[in-house]
């Protein structure tokens, strides 16, 4: 099936969807129309360039598997940090494609806001004194909100809960990066850290099982999560938040937001603007 895009009913986003993709387009500026056409050319080319490379994709970073295309670089370059832990490329997948499509449009010409949501992975250009808020969606009232002078220009959203497996428990773990795939990749890491291991109340399957082409392989991943404790969620979310501690310190990300069972930590270096809120 070709490619598809069509305007949402505001009149201002753009819907892209191509096979399993689906992406929310907008840009405010002088640039806005090229850069909307920019994105449906660009985004058109995407699955072609990365259905070859799959296989290689799907391999563990430690192995260094050879890619060829820009997306495929982009998310190896994200998760390549994190070796020998185990991650494969795919980790950032959907965060690479909206930084790929993003970066075309910023070069169609002068845009002064623009994003491209890929399922709430988000690479966003801003610029003078434009501004972006989201909500968190992890059943609280925490949100994000970026000035053009923050260094963050990804967000990402990983949790058991999502469409993405999980070897972890967190409901959410939302990261703040530089780029999207810096911030998809640590996501989807801190989420798996997030965790009580041996607990018999967490039901796992092997991720094969759900999806046979998983990159996960047959490793367990969450299904079902019953009612925890306190206890038991300050436990977990304190594993994840030892994890998210590493990746700030490295400079991997600059915040993260972990949620769990009602409760939810927010971590960003002391020295830096408060990016995450709480309305």
């Amino acid at each position: 099936m070709p490619m598809q895009a069509a305007m949402l009913p505001d009149g201002r986003r753009m819907h892209l969807h191509h096979g399993p993709i689906d992406l929310i387009v907008d840009a405010e500026g002088p640039g806005r129309a090229a850069a909307l056409t920019a994105a449906c050319t660009r985004f058109d080319t995407v699955l072609d360039e990365l259905v070859p490379e799959l296989p290689a994709l799907r391999t563990p970073v430690a192995r260094h598997p050879v890619l060829s295309g820009r997306i495929a670089r982009h998310m190896l370059a994200a998760t390549a940090p994190y070796a020998p832990r185990f991650v494969t490329p795919m980790a950032a997948v959907a965060g690479a494609v909206a930084d790929t499509v993003l970066s075309v449009m910023i070069a169609a010409g002068p845009l002064r806001r623009a994003y491209v949501n890929n399922g709430g992975d988000i690479a966003l250009r801003l610029s003078g004194d434009a501004e972006f808020t989201a909500a968190i969606a992890a059943g609280r009232h925490d949100t994000i909100r970026l000035t053009a002078s923050s260094p963050v220009r990804g967000i990402a959203t990983s949790g058991w809960r999502g469409r993405s497996q999980s070897l972890g428990i967190a409901d959410g773990v939302t990261v703040l990066a530089a780029t999207a795939a810096q911030a998809d990749a640590a996501a989807t890491l801190i989420g798996n850290a997030v965790d009580l291991p041996g607990s018999d109340k967490v039901t796992r399957r092997p991720a094969r099982d759900l999806s046979p082409d998983s990159d996960l392989g047959d490793r367990p991943v969450t299904v079902d999560v019953a009612p925890l404790t306190d206890d038991e969620a300050k436990a977990a979310l304190a594993r994840g938040r030892a994890f998210a501690e590493t990746c700030l310190a490295r400079g991997l990300i600059c915040a993260a937001h972990l949620t769990l069972s009602g409760q939810a930590l927010s971590l960003t270096p002391s020295h830096s603007p408060k990016d995450l809120t709480h309305a």
